[in-house]
């Protein structure tokens, strides 16, 4: 088994646009997203910190960095998930995001958990 399978996360983000939170005349655009972290590896493991990578529609981006997620760093046994909802302001009515998390595996293995690049945008915007 390489390290790779040993050490293996999966992510999945799902998306919803908060219109009762924007305010689209201010340049205001919530959004919330929900993600599932799965250990789909042989070695428990804990999500220590993560990282954000956030870019509008005009390509200005920042980056959010911090301890665990929603207060929480959820220590994940091979085959189970941990599921959180956060959110995220922009100022244009689509934005994308991607990052990573970093992980500590039971076995003294530290890797990142990359989360692919995903779309925020409003309903009808794009195609």
């Amino acid at each position: 088994m390489t390290a790779n399978e040993k050490h293996l996360i999966q992510i999945d983000v799902r998306t919803v646009y908060l219109p009762g939170q924007s305010a689209p005349e201010e340049d205001r655009y919530v959004f919330a997203y929900t993600v599932t972290i799965t250990n789909s590896g042989s070695v428990p493991a804990r999500l220590v910190t993560r990282h954000w990578i956030i870019t509008d529609a005009n390509e200005r981006t920042r980056e959010v960095h911090g301890e665990g997620v929603v207060g929480e760093q959820p220590y994940l046994l091979p085959g189970t998930s941990f599921q959180y909802t956060s959110g995220t302001i922009l100022d244009t009515p689509v934005g994308t995001m991607r990052g990573s998390y970093q992980m500590i595996a039971d076995d003294g293995a530290k890797f990142d958990a990359e989360i692919p690049s995903f779309t925020l945008s409003i309903p009808r915007t794009l195609h």
